[in-house]
């Protein structure tokens, strides 16, 4: 695979533009299990090898185990090892990564606020949208795991 541009050193600034989204993301009412849940199955679903590398650490790091990690891939088949919340922060993610298929629906949003306050379901989108663009820019630049 060709080398392609590091958005970091080419453009410093939009760079520093998404660093301000995980600033915002870091103190948001969010548990960091959550966010990890999260980047770690909007990877999956984008193929993201460089953020699946990165993700699965961190959320071991914060206490996750590897029987969970495993499951994130098939957590509807696995309902009993993810909490309600965790549940639909996963279908969240499904929805709006894939939102071209049928965006984040009403019976999801309806779920979210059953669980979550209003701040905490934009905290939960702008998550998303966050891990979203991050293997947008991995998978356009070839990003290489370590790197």
């Amino acid at each position: 695979m060709d080398k392609r541009i590091n958005i970091s050193k080419t453009d410093a600034q939009a760079y520093k533009a998404m660093l301000g989204l995980e600033g915002y993301l870091a103190n948001s009412e969010i548990s960091k299990t959550i966010k990890e849940l999260i980047k770690i199955r909007a990877s999956q679903i984008n193929g993201c090898a460089y953020c699946l590398a990165m993700h699965t650490k961190d959320a071991m790091k914060y206490g996750e185990t590897a029987e969970r990690i495993f499951l994130i891939s098939a957590w509807h088949e696995a309902e009993k090892f993810f909490s309600a919340e965790e549940q639909i922060a996963l279908k969240m993610t499904e929805e709006i990564t894939l939102i071209s298929q049928n965006g984040l629906t009403d019976d999801t949003y309806q779920k979210a606020q059953s669980h979550f306050s209003d701040k905490q379901i934009a905290e939960l989108i702008m998550a998303i949208i966050t891990i979203n663009a991050w293997n947008r820019i991995a998978l356009s630049t070839r990003l290489e795991i370590g790197e």
